[in-house]
């Protein structure tokens, strides 16, 4: 424990300007000021880097761009493989285990060690991998890797440690599962093949072993050769040559026949009595044409071949429609019988699998569902039932429903708010699932002791919200709400409506909510905001609607020169904006040239409308159009349900509305806010341009240039130049066209004054930011760099300032102050803190009818960089939360022994103080510096330069170990914690090493050390930087592997086994060991000790044979060490026989020399 005692500042009375460049600042990262005062502050400081550790914990939603599926039958557990390397593991709920492989290789296919606890895994990059799955943290124990061939398919027989390999040169080759050392044992394509066959029967496609007998392997090739080879006689018992190209093969239980698919959308059946021609052809799909011809059909890429007992045989496969069917989805059809099924699908099949009853390959089947992979959902389809209903999944694998482009993550929510907002959606749950339970129901997962209410929010880009149940490292929908349920919809042909059809105009840009009055406000990409009300209770009500005008003159933008000291203000109001109030929104308005003036981007339903139980919209206030220009999307938002008031802000001013009364308090231009306090010199252009130049959620333009240009741009703010690109200042250029003016240059203007800016709302998980190289000192900024071309460089200078964040809080405004009052922090992209004292009535009744007054004080604070986020301390450090109003809801019944009062609850400065009016905190954070100020005196006590090289993307000041702290997030992949008020660094963790645009927009902090961001497009990945959450990550994980008795098989009987070959005294060691078919070329592969093989073992050793476990691993270690010492000694006689064999030769060759002659 470390005590900060600081002499604070006092009264200082200089200027802002002043202020910046003063010494009593502080220049140097985290070197605090001191001024003799009588005051004195004593902190207290808990935190230490020991508190901290930085991983991940848990990802949640749908393997991005899967590529391979597999099922484990007895410990009914489901494996899926994605195209970037990653291996998700499912189990019952609560069981979702996330591997990583390091090479990033795409995942070609899983095959499992049956209740062994054990995964192969085979990458593109021809590796195959063996995961521990005894562990809740699958590590890999061994690699192999061919050098010369390419993996294309692989095999493994139940209870085998043989795996069989086939490559694309044909050959087959066979891996042992415990020492992943290739046998020497090899199939040759020419020896699989007759020798007069004069073409390359092409690479592997299938591999299986004869359900009749183990010693006999079925191998298909992909131009249609199919052979069955004798292990044991090492030589082919038939070979089948087919025209049509294979895709897969199926063997019925019993080993007498298989099934085929093909390339011309057929599937063969064929008896191993007679392999010279198929027993039955069947085009499941291609009817027969008048000429009496098939149709073309395209290719059955999957076929599986299950029997059952008690009916016919199941016969699963995937395609296979006829060509001249466009436009129809992709399929699933299953035969059951003369009963052909086609089940349609939302998006292409990757992978499917039946599952069935038994392990063994020779039993019948009894196959009860389907697990079909697709490229965007995963779904079980229920074979036990004579519809096939699917099974209602348990995992959130719908967030990329619609596009997620915006994310908010609070762990610290009232108890009552979770099972409330799950009661509300359980009535909208779809119907029609199965009735049975979720098959995919291994390991084990018990609710750990570290669990506390976490809610996360996602905003998507069709308008709708989801709030997702995130407590206790699992993921659950709560409650649905579509936004644009507010407006009515656009119509074809209605003006500025047509023009949205194709759009997506409801995209929620960001989204703010207060858990304790469950007040929900929702920021949309049409520059609208709606306010909503948590009710139990469903109501009749009408929208009221507010109209504001924010579009200010082009005067507002900073003077490039510094010698300029005559700063031009215009006339108040000159360049101020207008509000309007309306209730609904009039299509028509406009000016008589057409030209779209004072009419909003969206209408708002004007007529009573029945609104359900749940989040029910009160109002939405809608930015105009401005003589044929859209409004500037909002770039910041606050709402405080104690004051009843909300304040939003863009790049040309801010608002701040009073949602009680429903009416505009403040609309003013950022210039006005400063009033005489202005720190910039100002320069009035003329005439004016088109300034909207769209950004954020609706960049996606044809013109590549110039997205590469805007993404290339650093979000550093330059007080000399006075230009700022700060991402959450982006979309506030002042218009000028973002690409050098060359043969495409005009190609983002041609939309002109009457065009609106929407263009098709790209989620925040699909954007990635382009990496220009720079070769100048000046510009090396890590991911997000700045290109240094004229274009750009005017473009910054003619940027507005925006205002970037915004914050309600009980705050001394000015320096005179004796108590707090309520107060609005405004952030802006220069750097600049601006504070905004109010007056609020205090009765309820006069709340309702007495106007709230508000005013600029003339405060203002400095940083280097956009500023990101406000914190509030008291002296002793502990953090003051905003104050809240408590939910109450407003359609309940009335109670007249009851009467409905305003419950306030209110964090005061001074509430931790033994006196009043002793002061706060405030701590600022920048895109490059953190200052911490002590209010009402506004003197800086700290400031840290966080990075000169990068700038930080996100910053939140939050609650760790009964302590707090400021978390940041830099565009480098830096996570970072510093101490507060003393902005120690704690923590800096190179975490991701590129950041894109995806990371960037949705990455967020929380209290109790945890933040997440989208991973993929359709993945959420939450971290933890808490030591102690580290500490209980493995309680809190599920258990992949559960002891299981393997499934005894089926008495075949006297004469089955007599008759049926002698399966059963096949030895595959006798065969494939070192001893019978000697070792493999050492250049064909390379063997490769995993990194988590003992490290592993370790973890896993514990339980009720923890002790033999461990003495097992004890063991492995002495062996491993003997192992090496065996090598060593090894090494070292060889050496003393080289030594030995030189110093005869020296002694033969000197033994007859004279000693003159040496």
């Amino acid at each position: 424990m470390k005590k900060f005692r600081k002499v604070l500042d006092g009264l200082t009375t200089s200027s802002p300007g002043g202020t910046i460049g003063s010494p009593s600042c502080g220049s140097a990262a985290g070197t605090p000021t001191a001024a003799p005062t009588p005051k004195e502050i004593d902190v207290q400081e808990t935190l230490a880097s020991e508190n901290f550790q930085l991983c991940k914990t848990v990802r949640h939603g749908f393997p991005y761009q899967p590529s391979a599926l597999a099922f484990d039958p007895v410990q009914k557990i489901l494996a899926v493989g994605s195209r970037s390397g990653g291996v998700r593991i499912l189990g019952r709920p609560g069981v979702d285990c996330y591997c990583q492989h390091e090479s990033g290789a795409a995942v070609l296919q899983l095959q499992f060690l049956v209740n062994e606890g054990a995964l192969v895994t085979a990458c593109a990059d021809d590796t195959l991998h063996l995961w521990n799955l005894r562990q809740r943290r699958p590590a890999i124990l061994h690699s192999l890797k061919f050098n010369r061939e390419r993996i294309t398919f692989c095999h493994l027989p139940f209870q085998s440690k043989w795996l069989y390999v086939g490559t694309e040169r044909g050959n087959t080759h066979i891996v042992n599962i415990e020492s992943f050392i290739l046998s020497g044992y090899v199939i040759m394509w020419n020896k699989a093949i007759e020798l007069s066959t004069k073409t390359h029967p092409g690479p592997v496609v299938h591999l299986s072993d004869s359900p009749k007998d183990e010693g006999k392997l079925l191998i298909g090739f992909e131009s249609g050769t199919i052979v069955q080879w004798d292990l044991r006689g090492k030589k082919a018992d038939f070979r089948i040559y087919y025209d049509e190209a294979i895709h897969s093969v199926s063997w019925h239980h019993e080993g007498k026949q298989f099934m085929c698919s093909h390339s011309d959308g057929s599937l063969t059946l064929w008896n191993l009595r007679n392999t010279t021609k198929p027993f039955q052809v069947t085009f499941p799909h291609g009817k027969i044409q008048k000429d009496g011809r098939k149709e073309s059909c395209k290719p059955i890429l999957k076929v599986e071949y299950k029997t059952s007992r008690n009916s016919e045989p199941f016969v699963v496969f995937s395609g296979g429609l006829s060509y001249d069917k466009a436009g129809r989805r992709p399929t699933l059809t299953i035969m059951h019988g003369k009963a052909i099924t086609v089940l349609e699908m939302d998006y292409p099949i990757v992978e499917f699998m039946a599952l069935c009853e038994t392990p063994y390959n020779n039993e019948v089947q009894e196959p009860y569902a389907v697990v079909v992979l697709l490229e965007k959902d995963l779904i079980v389809v229920d074979l036990t039932q004579s519809n096939f209903p699917v099974f209602e999944n348990p995992y959130p694998m719908d967030i990329h429903e619609s596009p997620v482009t915006c994310t908010a993550y609070f762990a610290d929510c009232p108890p009552d708010i979770i099972p409330i907002l799950y009661s509300i959606g359980a009535k909208h749950k779809k119907t029609g699932y199965s009735q049975k339970e979720w098959p995919i129901s291994g390991g084990t997962w018990t609710l750990g002791s570290h669990t506390y209410p976490e809610v996360i929010i996602t905003g998507h880009a069709d308008g709708s919200i989801k709030f997702w149940d995130a407590s206790a490292i699992t993921l659950q929908m709560l409650y649905k709400l579509k936004t644009s349920k507010v407006f009515e919809k656009p119509k074809q042909g209605e003006g500025r409506a047509a023009e949205l059809v194709e759009e997506d105009p409801f995209a929620v840009q960001m989204v703010s909510w207060c858990p304790q009055s469950r007040i929900f406000c929702v920021v949309g990409i049409s520059a609208h905001i709606i306010l909503y009300r948590f009710s139990k209770y469903d109501a009749n009500t009408q929208i009221v609607s507010l109209e504001v005008r924010l579009q200010c003159e082009p005067e507002d933008v900073i003077s490039p020169s510094e010698n300029e000291n005559n700063p031009c203000f215009s006339e108040p109001g000159s360049h101020s904006p207008q509000t309007y109030h309306q209730h609904p929104a009039s299509p028509s308005s406009g000016t008589p040239e057409g030209i779209k003036d004072s009419i909003p981007c969206l209408k708002v339903k004007d007529r009573v409308v029945r609104v359900p139980p749940g989040y029910q919209a009160e109002l939405v206030i809608q930015l105009l159009w401005v003589d044929g220009e859209p409004p500037q999307q909002v770039t910041s938002l606050d709402i405080n349900s104690a004051y009843g008031l909300l304040a939003f802000g863009n790049c040309n001013g801010l608002a701040v509305v009073d949602y009680l009364q429903k009416t505009v308090l403040l609309c003013m231009s950022t210039l006005d806010l400063y009033g005489a306090t202005d720190p910039y010199q100002r320069l009035t252009r003329s005439p004016r341009r088109n300034r909207q130049s769209t950004s954020g959620l609706t960049e996606l333009s044809d013109n590549q240039q110039s997205i590469d240009m805007e993404r290339s741009k650093s979000p550093t703010s330059d007080h000399v130049n006075g230009h700022c690109t700060s991402p959450t200042s982006q979309p506030c250029s002042a218009g000028k066209p973002r690409v050098p003016m060359g043969p495409e240059g005009p190609r983002l203007t041609r939309r002109g004054p009457g065009r609106p800016p929407f263009r098709k709302a790209q989620s925040a998980a699909c954007m990635e930011i382009s990496l220009p190289v720079s070769h100048t000192e000046e510009s090396r900024e890590n991911s997000f760099s700045r290109s240094r071309s004229s274009s750009v460089s005017s473009i910054d200078r003619d940027t507005k300032e925006a205002i970037t964040t915004l914050q309600f809080g009980e705050s001394y405004g000015r320096k005179s102050d004796a108590l707090p009052t309520p107060c609005l922090w405004v952030g802006t992209s220069l750097g600049v803190v601006l504070l905004i004292p109010m007056s609020i009535p205090t009765d309820q009744e006069e709340r309702m009818e007495e106007p709230v007054t508000i005013g600029p004080s003339g405060a203002v604070l400095m940083l280097k960089g956009s500023v990101l986020s406000f914190g509030f301390l008291d002296c002793m450090g502990a953090l003051i939360q905003s104050p809240y109003e408590v939910w109450r809801d407003l359609n309940a019944p009335e109670d007249p022994d009851r009467p409905r009062r305003n419950k306030l609850v209110h964090f005061s400065p001074s509430s931790s103080q033994d006196t009043c009016g002793e002061g706060h905190l405030a701590v600022v954070c920048s895109e490059r510096q953190a200052k911490v100020f002590l209010m009402p005196s506004q003197s800086c006590l700290f400031v840290h330069n966080i990075t000169e090289s990068s700038f930080v993307l996100r910053a939140d000041v939050v609650s760790v170990c009964n302590s707090v702290c400021l978390a940041c997030f830099c565009a480098n992949g830096h996570v970072m914690t510093l101490s507060l008020p003393s902005l120690r660094p704690l923590m800096d963790v190179n975490y991701l090493p590129l950041t894109d645009m995806r990371i960037a927009r949705t990455f967020c902090f929380t209290n109790g050390g945890q933040a997440l961001y989208l991973s993929s497009p359709t993945e959420i990945q939450r971290i933890t930087y808490s030591q102690e959450m580290c500490d209980n990550l493995q309680e809190m994980l599920g258990e992949l592997f559960t002891p299981i008795e393997t499934p005894e098989a089926q008495n075949r009987g006297f004469l089955k086994g007599f008759f049926g070959g002698n399966a059963h005294t096949f030895d595959r060691e006798e065969l494939f060991g070192e001893a019978a078919a000697g070792k493999a070329s050492r250049s064909l592969a390379q063997h490769i000790p995993g990194q988590g093989g003992m490290e592993g073992m370790k973890v896993a050793a514990s339980g009720a044979v923890g002790e033999l476990a461990r003495a097992r691993i004890a063991l492995d270690e002495r062996g491993q060490r003997l192992g090496e010492l065996e090598e060593r000694t090894a090494l070292m006689m060889t050496s003393a026989e080289t030594f030995s064999k030189h110093a005869h030769e020296l002694m033969l060759k000197c033994k007859d020399k004279k000693w003159y002659q040496f």
